[in-house]
């Protein structure tokens, strides 16, 4: 009724220009929508409008809540100390275009979600609360001393209410506030990775497979071994140990600091053994080809020539080994401590007073899965079984994929 009498008044003044002068300008700046049409609104229109307030009502109530929050709890930037067993998840970022395979990242997004440490809204635009991990980390791939940084809310027991909300086999493990500017990717000096293997990797190409809890690594293999991989030591054109980088991208020249094996033990009556490596940063893959190339070498698929001619331009046919075994065990940032440790206001990021948390973690978690796996699935064996399909002595002016699939393809190409 309101609205008819408004329209018939309407109808009056515009017709009574002269006696109505100021509401005639008034109503003729009006758009056509906001006069008569506003008037005329179909039913479903005016439930439009109610959602909208309702969404923009809504939309308030928020912003008021995340205030009222962030007075409580300011953001803080921080550094957070994390370790997982990688078995079961496509690796550690996140792809939102392939929602359906589960990584680290999205099972941590929902602990900081639900543990009140980062607002609902921005889980998934999480460059809004600059987050950044230090290593990408493929597929089966664990970790020990993961390190991501980004901003948060610093609530009570924070570390205690994130894995309220985590998996065990993730775990938060400590917290350190940061500068501002702090990037847990572009700050980090070297990157150390373990890769724990059975020794009957480096058994001869006839030895029986089927036999491999009788297997031992007799002391000069392991030092013929320990001799292969000094040759990685220093800078070397590593393009053919990833996918899509051209023998003249800078970016393939990689450091690598120290690589050796270690003194073989024995697990669920296998023999095992740890291979450590430690580089400024690593491609995607570029540390289990390494590993595989070696494998190759002392089962005498390939010549020790190849290790080194795989650094030339041409292209080559490097085998991979499983991702099963690589754990990504510490991140170091001796130049940021060397900087901001010392300033009174900064910690420095070392976590020597956690040590017996991530061996105990290790203990629990990432090695006896890797070694109920190995021992269930053989996937070292298995993988062995692939290698006379190579052709070591093959070169081509294209990538070579070996009829294998690559997990999780990462277009940053940044770390194993």
């Amino acid at each position: 009724m309101f609205k008819v009498r408004l329209l018939l008044s309407l109808a009056k003044y515009q017709q009574t220009p002269k006696k109505n002068g100021c509401l005639f300008k008034v109503l003729s700046t009006l758009s056509p929508e906001s006069t008569a049409d506003q008037l005329l609104k179909r039913p479903h229109e005016e439930n439009k409008d109610e959602d909208s307030v309702e969404r923009a009502t809504k939309r308030l109530r928020t912003d008021e809540e995340h205030a009222e929050d962030g007075k409580r709890y300011p953001k803080k930037k921080v550094a957070l100390l994390l370790a997982y067993s990688g078995k079961g998840y496509y690796g550690m970022q996140r792809n939102y275009r392939n929602s359906q395979f589960i990584t680290i990242e999205d099972d941590l997004v929902t602990a900081l979600i639900k543990s009140g440490c980062i607002p609902e809204d921005y889980g998934d635009e999480m460059k809004k609360m600059s987050f950044q991990r230090c290593a990408r980390t493929d597929k089966s791939v664990s970790a020990a001393g993961q390190l991501v940084s980004l901003k948060l809310r610093l609530i009570e027991d924070v570390i205690e209410k994130i894995n309220n909300h985590l998996p065990p086999q993730i775990r938060a493990l400590g917290l350190k506030r940061v500068t501002k500017g702090f990037n847990s990717k572009n700050l980090c000096d070297a990157r150390t990775y373990s890769y724990m293997l059975p020794t009957v990797a480096f058994a001869p190409k006839d030895y029986d497979t089927g036999n491999i809890a009788a297997f031992r690594l007799e002391p000069e293999t392991l030092e013929r071994v320990n001799s292969l991989f000094a040759l990685y030591k220093g800078t070397h054109n590593f393009h053919n140990f990833t996918s899509q980088k051209t023998p003249t991208d800078p970016s393939a020249r990689r450091y690598i600091m120290e690589m050796s094996c270690g003194e073989p033990f024995v697990r669920s009556n296998c023999e095992f053994a740890v291979i450590t490596v430690r580089g400024q940063s690593f491609m995607m893959h570029q540390i289990r080809k390494m590993i595989g190339l070696v494998i190759a070498v002392i089962k005498g698929y390939a010549t020790e020539k190849m290790i080194e001619r795989s650094w030339e331009q041409e292209k080559a046919d490097i085998p991979k080994a499983p991702g099963l075994g690589l754990v990504l065990e510490k991140v170091h940032f001796d130049q940021y401590n060397k900087r901001f440790g010392g300033d009174g206001l900064h910690e420095r990021l070392e976590w020597d007073h956690l040590e017996e948390t991530i061996k105990a973690f290790k203990e629990a978690h990432i090695y006896p899965t890797i070694v109920e796996t190995e021992c269930q699935e053989g996937s070292m064996v298995n993988w062995m079984a692939t290698l006379p399909i190579h052709n070591f002595e093959a070169s081509s002016s294209k990538p070579q994929d070996n009829g294998q699939k690559q997990d999780n393809a990462d277009e940053g190409n940044d770390s194993d």
